[in-house]
């Protein structure tokens, strides 16, 4: 095991299922921006969907990579993402690969894609948290891809629903880096000043009470689906104007993802008598 991995163990994890849960959601989306020609996708186009959005959340991470941990620390963490991501898909899609599945084809499988991923967008140049032009044509190539990859080359709704979901998930990216790095640093000081034999056995190491600072809602009243979002009034307080701006255009960004997800769940026939309330 890597000393990346043993110190960002809980950011690994952290990161490996926001990557794999919104690669699923995305291709989804992709689908529902062309319902016909979805109707007629096969698994393996599905499949290729699935790993050019992987490909994609890789890059992304190792560039929110740099704003959290010393270079020199990055190739290990990266390597060591691959293998956790690799490692929960195969979780994932086990009941459906069935006992017999060659463990090692994922493996090989993710692990092209990240190569893929460094020869396709790493001639961007950009801040990866900033608007500007460069960002846009990075995503402007992301949402190309996508649109061969489901054959629509020309369809303007599949470019811009695959630029839409790349781009939303880094504020969530983001926020797994300041928590975990956070939490590493707080972790090494408590160690520092406090050593092993000194502390209660079986005590752990946490970061205090957990306080719900932005929460998503998306509810059902009879056939209309409202989504909101809301602020902790004391985090209201202490972002800047700016900030403010900037965290509405993003947060109106993921609500209407979570609203148009929610109505196609409410809305199917198997959830709709009972599915009320949702939350992300």
């Amino acid at each position: 095991m890597s000393a990346s991995k043993g110190t960002h163990q809980q950011l690994l994890r952290e990161l490996a299922a926001l990557v794999i849960a919104v690669a699923g959601e995305s291709v989804t989306m992709i689908k529902r921006s062309i319902p016909e020609q979805a109707l007629k996708f096969k698994p393996q186009q599905e499949w290729t969907i699935y790993l050019e959005f992987l490909k994609l959340l890789f890059n992304l991470a190792d560039r929110l990579a740099a704003f959290s941990l010393p270079l020199k620390d990055r190739p290990d963490f990266m390597n060591d993402l691959e293998d956790m991501v690799t490692q929960q898909l195969k979780a994932v899609l086990s009941p459906a690969l069935g006992p017999d599945a060659d463990q090692m084809e994922m493996t090989i499988t993710i692990g092209n894609a990240v190569a893929e991923s460094r020869q396709i967008y790493e001639r961007h140049a950009f801040v990866v948290t900033e608007e500007s032009p460069s960002r846009a044509d990075y995503f402007r190539v992301f949402g190309e891809r996508i649109a061969q990859a489901v054959h629509a080359p020309t369809n303007a709704s599949v470019m811009s629903t695959a630029a839409l979901c790349g781009a939303a998930v880094i504020p969530a990216m983001k926020a797994a880096f300041e928590g975990g790095t956070q939490q590493t640093s707080t972790m090494s000081r408590s160690q520092a000043v406090e050593p092993e034999q000194n502390r209660p056995s079986g005590t752990g190491i946490g970061i205090g009470n957990e306080i719900k600072l932005i929460s998503v809602m998306a509810t059902l009243e009879n056939e209309e689906v409202e989504s909101r979002w809301g602020l902790h009034p004391r985090f209201r307080h202490d972002l800047s104007p700016d900030e403010m701006r900037e965290l509405s255009r993003l947060m109106n960004r993921v609500t209407r993802l979570v609203g148009e997800r929610f109505a196609t769940v409410a809305f199917s026939p198997n959830w709709a008598p009972w599915q009320q309330v949702g939350h992300a």
